[in-house]
């Protein structure tokens, strides 16, 4: 079979790993929805309790630490959401919620941006979010520490600050669903790898962004990350 040639390299997307020269391919990114009570509620969603269910993004949605964001098209209402990481280091399917910290390389932290407008379109006709979610530069997220030096937290003091005001300040212990419980109800859909990149839920405090606007996420432990919202590509 004659292989394939390329007129330009392949981008491939990495994260960095803290205290290491070596940096983490990004294989795929899942996003979990609706992991915080607080948030459910701030939201108006009914369903305190549901199954986990996730939605993806792309790879190259991945945007690092000290970058300075696009603000998008297609919203009037452009969002943050700061959220735990979870990166996956070995393949498994159907994995035991008792296994699972087996297969995790470690955490970061994330803002998983919105264009909660269309998000919201998309829930009322019961299609999918993608609209709202998954679109260019939708992904900060800082450097991975691995769990062999930070352990694997189940709490936790995550906040997220734009312009230096705190405006989301949670817990990951008010997680409805737990980082092993994540990790198994999403292997019974699909075979995890290393490199897969798992975003975690959103406390409350969400909002609405500008042009100028400097978010700054952190969590205790595990690390932070911040952006700046810059006016539309051209």
């Amino acid at each position: 079979m004659q292989s394939v040639q390329y007129e330009y390299p392949p981008h491939i997307t990495a994260l960095p790993i803290h205290g290491s020269s070596t940096l983490l391919p990004v294989r795929r990114i899942y996003c979990v929805g609706r992991n915080y009570i607080d948030h459910i509620r701030e939201m108006k969603e009914a369903d305190e309790r549901e199954p986990p269910f996730f939605f993806q993004k792309p790879t190259d949605s991945i945007v690092q630490d000290g970058a300075r964001v696009p603000y998008p098209p297609d919203t009037r209402d452009f969002q943050f959401e700061v959220e735990l990481v979870v990166a996956i280091s070995s393949r498994g399917r159907d994995i035991d919620p008792i296994q699972a910290s087996d297969h995790i390389l470690g955490y970061a932290v994330g803002i998983e941006l919105t264009r909660r407008d269309r998000q919201r379109e998309m829930r009322e006709k019961m299609l999918p979010w993608e609209r709202g979610k998954s679109f260019d530069y939708s992904s900060p997220c800082g450097a991975l520490r691995r769990a062999r030096n930070i352990g694997h937290p189940s709490f936790g003091a995550i906040t997220l600050a734009v312009n230096g005001v705190i405006k989301q300040n949670g817990d990951i212990s008010h997680m409805i669903w737990k980082v092993p419980e994540i990790i198994a109800n999403l292997s019974a859909s699909y075979k995890l790898e290393p490199g897969d990149l798992i975003f975690t839920g959103t406390p409350a405090g969400v909002g609405t962004i500008n042009i100028g606007d400097r978010l700054e996420a952190h969590m205790t432990n595990v690390g932070s990350v911040a952006v700046t919202i810059g006016p539309p590509e051209i």
